[in-house]
């Protein structure tokens, strides 16, 4: 995970921020996948009884529906909306999220499992420093303290506080799930074994 000054981070937030204007053509509606991890340990491995059916290891190609919440059951993300494919990716490469690749090691096509994800397995901690100022100017017109802004990128930031008085809003520029436990309910679709 990169590590940045406020100063760095504040003049990235000012140009990532021009196409905000508010909404993002998605909105809210932002779709997040269990992708783009940062750097952690690896979970511990644990597989069920063997009954003869093949069962996901590292380094095969799987293709998974999920759903993805927040602890207290806010739902941030499913595969299983209209027009929405399985997810594919191939286990144990860092292609999603380490708690992500447990929740499939070691199940068979039809299975399913809940896995829950602490920040370390899933988005990371959050960062205190990437709590950054910004001129209140540069926030969309009507912005108010709690709002989710979407960067050019479609990075999710929310403002914390703005001080009308100072000019000044701070801006949490986190992955919105860092620091969440995660819940997924994940169904194997696919297992394509590796070699």
């Amino acid at each position: 995970m990169i590590r940045s000054s406020n100063a760095l981070v504040a003049l990235l937030f000012a140009l990532l921020l021009v196409a905000c204007g508010g909404s993002s053509d998605g909105g809210s509606d932002t779709t997040v996948s269990p992708t783009n991890a940062p750097e952690t340990t690896e979970a511990p491995v644990t597989q069920p009884p063997d009954d003869g059916s093949p069962r996901v290891k590292d380094g095969d190609t799987v293709r998974v529906h999920y759903t993805g919440t927040v602890e207290g059951g806010e739902q941030f993300d499913t595969s299983r909306d209209p027009g929405r494919e399985p997810l594919e990716f191939v286990v144990g490469t860092g292609a999603v999220i380490p708690g992500f690749d447990e929740a499939v090691r070691g199940l068979a096509v039809g299975e399913t499992r809940t896995q829950r994800i602490e920040p370390e397995d899933g988005y990371g901690l959050s960062d205190p420093a990437l709590v950054i100022e910004v001129p209140v100017g540069d926030l969309p017109d009507g912005t108010v303290a709690g709002d989710p802004l979407f960067t050019s990128t479609g990075q999710q930031v929310t403002v914390v506080s703005i001080d009308d008085a100072t000019g000044i809003a701070m801006v949490d520029t986190n992955f919105f799930l860092a620091g969440k436990v995660l819940i997924f309910d994940v169904e194997l679709i696919e297992l394509i074994p590796a070699g």
